[in-house]
């Protein structure tokens, strides 16, 4: 679906996800996870649908706790396996999306590298770690506020 999808412009893609998922849910639920590698940097990707870099996740699938959705969006987006359970930084009220969608940020201490680490598949088109440091200048807005949470080791606030 997200192959037909990469098609539309990627302003339509993004309008018509966020439709089918408000059709089915009026409320949302996701998850962004934070990845450091042995050095320090942290993990971002680029979407196929939408521009900037972010930190990896997506929509919690029915049936599916927090958690089990942040190792889940890890592994396919990034070929990363969480080796412990992931730490739940804070959960926050993403007004630009909804009103209504609520984001879990989480923390991923230690993992591993699945045969797709790092490779690039539909939905996304890069996956990299970055210092904190030397972030590229297309990082979302919400990605930038939490990359600053996470240098001050404080996540605090209730709007993504």
């Amino acid at each position: 679906m997200l192959k037909i999808l990469s098609f539309l412009p990627k302003r339509w893609t993004k309008r018509l996800i966020q439709s089918v998922s408000l059709l089915r849910s009026p409320y949302t639920l996701g998850v962004r996870v934070i990845v450091e590698d042995d050095q320090s940097r942290v993990l971002l990707v680029r979407h196929s649908y939408l521009p900037g870099w972010y930190l990896p996740g997506g929509g919690v699938d029915g049936g599916e706790t927090l958690e089990q959705a942040a190792r889940r969006e890890i592994r396919e987006e990034a070929g990363i396996v969480a080796s412990g359970p992931p730490e739940l930084l804070n959960i926050y009220l993403n007004q630009e999306a909804t009103g209504r969608d609520h984001v879990g940020l989480f923390r991923v201490g230690t993992w591993s590298e699945a045969d797709t680490y790092l490779r690039p598949n539909a939905e996304i088109v890069e996956a990299r770690f970055f210092t904190l440091d030397g972030l590229p200048t297309d990082l979302s807005a919400a990605t930038a506020r939490r990359l600053g949470e996470h240098r001050q080791g404080v996540y605090a606030g209730g709007k993504w």
